[in-house]
């Protein structure tokens, strides 16, 4: 009976979760905003007035936000722009897929040749478009509950040591302390490795004779925030565009695998090693925090879901009840302790 309680509670939440995604994502993303800028904020504090360190802190957030969130729209408006201009070579180019695949048994291929039309892959980067640009107004919403949160976050540090000293939540300082670190910490190595990843791209894709390099730079750059769904699209359309630009099997092979090496050596090798075993979890947990928050909040959502799931797994290293539940979810291999066999 205690299981299908828990299990009706658990299904009440998602569906409010869901449900209240418009308010709640702002929020989740705004708690991220204060975490990472506040040390920003404390070094203004001591040498100019609480207001004006507060509104300096707004400002420069929102310029960084501002320019990455320009360059994602900047790059998929020119692939939209390229794909409208060279669409019948991706008409041609699905025409010749749809014979090869007839002539190997495979009948519904005639069935989508039919039915396919290039202006629904014009539509998929156009409706992409037009959702970042429409984040604007989730962007509103997050900077103003940032701007309130930072007023209060004395307010509330004052509060949560209160609770700690009292002996009602002992944990509770030293939890919310560590999550702005590793928040601090994830944030910093996924834009050094973004930064990073959308450089060697565009050089790659330079290179290599592709079209739209700075876009494919800027695209990899801003995508390589969102763990696996993000790196796998930035390898994926660079691949098919390789396909209709040279017309050849061979140069898309070369692209998707060149691709995919500059991947695997940014967030499977170099990453790790950045961040350090702070921010281990599971990587199968990293994925289903992906999808489960994309599906509940969209792409705001796909973003913030390894920070929320990092600080869950926080609270529940720093409270001796639930330890076990991060040490489980955490990555690394268990060692023996001293003196057992």
């Amino acid at each position: 009976m205690r299981g299908l309680v828990g299990l009706a509670a658990a299904v009440v939440v998602f569906a409010a979760l869901y449900v209240t995604g418009a308010l709640l994502a702002p929020v989740a993303f705004a708690l991220l905003v204060i975490a990472v800028v506040h040390p920003l904020l404390a070094r203004l504090e001591a040498t100019l007035p609480k207001m004006v360190a507060v509104l300096g802190t707004l400002v420069i957030t929102l310029a960084v936000v501002g320019a990455v969130s320009s360059v994602v729209v900047w790059g998929f408006s020119h692939v939209a722009a390229w794909v409208f201009q060279n669409a019948s070579r991706f008409q041609r180019l699905y025409g010749e897929a749809a014979i090869w695949l007839e002539g190997h048994g495979f009948v519904l291929a005639g069935l989508w040749a039919e039915h396919f039309d290039v202006r629904w892959l014009l539509r998929l980067f156009q409706d992409l478009s037009g959702r970042l640009q429409g984040m604007a107004s989730f962007l509103v919403f997050t900077f103003i509950y940032v701007l309130l949160g930072l007023l209060e976050v004395e307010a509330m540090k004052s509060q949560v040591m209160r609770l700690s000293r009292s002996g009602r939540a002992p944990f509770l300082a030293p939890a919310l302390a560590d999550i702005a670190r590793k928040m601090q910490t994830y944030m910093a190595v996924r834009t050094l490795m973004s930064i990073a990843t959308g450089a060697v791209v565009w050089a790659f894709t330079l290179t290599a004779g592709l079209e739209l390099a700075l876009a494919w730079g800027a695209i990899a750059f801003a995508l390589n925030y969102i763990p696996f769904i993000g790196p796998f699209v930035a390898t994926l359309l660079p691949t098919l565009f390789a396909l209709a630009q040279f017309e050849s099997w061979e140069m898309a092979v070369f692209v998707f695998v060149c691709l995919n090496v500059i991947q695997f050596l940014s967030g499977s090798y170099l990453e790790p090693r950045l961040a350090g075993k702070a921010l281990a979890v599971s990587p199968v947990l990293v994925l289903f925090a992906v999808f489960f928050f994309a599906f509940l909040w969209g792409i705001a959502g796909a973003f913030i879901g390894v920070p929320i799931l990092i600080a869950g797994l926080t609270l529940c290293a720093h409270h001796p009840d639930t330890r076990f539940v991060a040490e489980l979810f955490s990555g690394r291999v268990a060692t023996e302790e001293a003196g057992q066999a």
